[in-house]
């Protein structure tokens, strides 16, 4: 057994606001909105500004404007500094872009406080400017809250996410090894059939609602410059409370999957894959219904949270590569073909199931020392630590010489 770990994590419950704590709420998210547009404004003109400059402007233009005295100081400062960690992430990371003007349109609310920013009395939540919060409490809080983030969705529901320290339940002692493939027609294929993770089509089955909401919204959409009109606005919510069922019930799905997984095996092998490309491509839709990054997150997540060694394996080659002999096909793979075919060995598999045991392969010889393992922790950093990514060499072409 492995021993109980203290962890950070997120408590999130539905909140019931008033129409007053509702108006205080959305004043808060004006004024801190404002000051996210004005640090991307600074960043714009050439500087690089940090936290602590941020903070100094902050003071001054407390001290300046008294309209801006009215919001919480807390949350105000608390968004400044999501902005400094967003910019410090944008040059570390390759590709990732600066942070982007948030537009009163399209920006939804988000809030941040500290443990000088709220309190919980009486069951409600209270924040500054005696604002109160019924919340709807699911369960209960395993400590004492250190910060919390109340934000509204795309439906008009506001939530508090509480950042908590729990002990968590010792996972026990497991052998195996397992290697995941990512697909479209399959969502995660892996090398032994009996966990393979099916195409569900949640959002297959509501296109048809989905898309008749949409045709109504497209009816009832005014000018441009002229106010929505209440029936616009009440397809609009409609179509997102559609949209939002099917991504709840591929997370969900996601997340038993994960589970099953990461409890009955200790090495957890998963391809990098990327699907931000297929967007653009024509299996764009049904990339979107298999939510490949949801279930790639939950099962990094859960992995390392119960000790499992997660290794992510770059998807290049995986597919030509015999998984049985380490032969590398001379021709690229089309879609079409379904089963490949080692002309070395003669090994025969099927295609994505081929290639989670090539991925598998590739992580197992880590364990013989061989310096080729990037751990996943670097490519999630809500985990936590950072470690080293050694880049990962191609298998070696057994039998050409």
């Amino acid at each position: 057994m492995l021993a109980g770990v203290d962890e950070v994590v997120r408590y999130t419950f539905r909140l019931r606001p008033g129409a007053t704590a509702e108006a205080a709420l959305l004043a808060d998210w004006g004024w801190c909105r404002w000051l996210w547009n004005e640090a991307v404004h600074q960043c714009r003109t050439g500087r690089r500004p940090t936290f602590g400059k941020l903070s100094k402007l902050l003071t001054e233009a407390r001290a300046r404007s008294s309209w801006l005295r009215d919001g919480s100081q807390v949350a105000q400062q608390q968004t400044l500094r999501t902005y400094a960690l967003a910019l410090q992430h944008s040059f570390r990371v390759k590709g990732r872009g600066r942070p982007r003007v948030k537009r009163l349109k399209d920006a939804l609310p988000s809030l941040e406080y500290t443990t000088r920013g709220f309190s919980i009395r009486e069951r409600r939540l209270r924040l500054p400017g005696g604002v109160s919060i019924p919340v709807v409490w699911s369960r209960e809080l395993p400590s004492d809250p250190t910060s919390v983030r109340v934000y509204q969705d795309c439906l008009g529901h506001w939530y508090a996410s509480f950042v908590v320290r729990r002990d968590t339940a010792p996972a026990p002692d497991v052998e195996g090894a397992i290697g995941v493939d990512w697909g479209v027609t399959t969502t995660a294929t892996t090398t032994d059939p009996a966990y393979d993770l099916p195409y569900l089509g949640h959002r297959k089955r509501c296109a048809a609602e989905l898309a008749k909401l949409q045709r109504r919204m497209a009816r009832r959409r005014r000018v441009k410059g002229a106010p929505p009109s209440s029936g616009y606005l009440r397809a609009k919510r409609q179509a997102a409370k559609v949209a939002k069922k099917a991504a709840r019930q591929n997370i969900h799905d996601a997340r038993v999957w994960a589970k099953k997984v990461v409890d009955d095996h200790a090495t957890i092998a998963v391809e990098d894959f990327k699907p931000k490309f297929l967007a653009r491509s024509r299996m764009a839709r049904k990339a979107a219904d298999a939510a490949i990054g949801a279930a790639k997150r939950e099962l990094v997540d859960r992995g390392l949270r119960a000790g499992r060694r997660v290794v992510l394996v770059p998807p290049a080659f995986t597919t030509m590569t015999c998984s049985q002999c380490g032969t590398r096909a001379k021709d690229r793979l089309g879609l079409g073909v379904r089963v490949f075919r080692c002309d070395t060995c003669g090994y025969t598999a099927g295609r994505d199931r081929n290639a989670a045991r090539t991925i598998l392969a590739t992580a197992e010889r880590g364990r013989a020392g061989a310096d080729d393992v990037r751990h996943a922790i670097t490519s999630f950093r809500e985990v936590g630590e950072v470690r080293s990514e050694p880049e990962i060499p191609r298998l070696p072409a057994v039998g050409k010489r």
